[in-house]
């Protein structure tokens, strides 16, 4: 899991979503903090990493690192269209070390609504 973290952190640094195939088991599940149903699948969970990346890089660093078994918290802040962005990304690690569940929730509500309608443009974007 450790290096599973580091090359998470490495993705982050880079934005090379080429480690992402490295990360993210097949089965993953995304639960995104505007969208209602869990999104399954790693093809999934990579798209909306992606896109994420693109979306909150306007100063992007996690401020804590919270580990304890197979799980991970990252609590991290952000720009997007002047709004401060503080959010976390919770992480369930499978037995292979790689991640099974990613889970993201942003605050305050103001940003969350700005990072929705840029998520939303991006996806497209990326999907077409």
């Amino acid at each position: 899991m450790h290096e599973t973290l580091a090359k998470w952190h490495r993705f982050v640094a880079t934005s090379d979503a080429a480690l992402l195939e490295e990360l993210i088991a097949g089965e993953c599940v995304f639960l995104s903090p505007v969208v209602h149903t869990p999104q399954q699948g790693g093809d999934i969970t990579r798209l909306y990493l992606t896109g994420a990346m693109h979306v909150l890089n306007d100063g992007f660093h996690y401020v804590k690192e919270v580990v304890s078994g197979n799980y991970a918290v990252l609590e991290f802040v952000c720009e997007v269209d002047g709004l401060q962005v503080n959010g976390v990304d919770i992480m369930t690690f499978d037995a292979q070390g790689k991640i099974c569940e990613f889970k993201v929730m942003v605050r305050p509500l103001k940003a969350l609504n700005a990072v929705h309608g840029k998520m939303r443009a991006m996806l497209e974007q990326l999907s077409a």
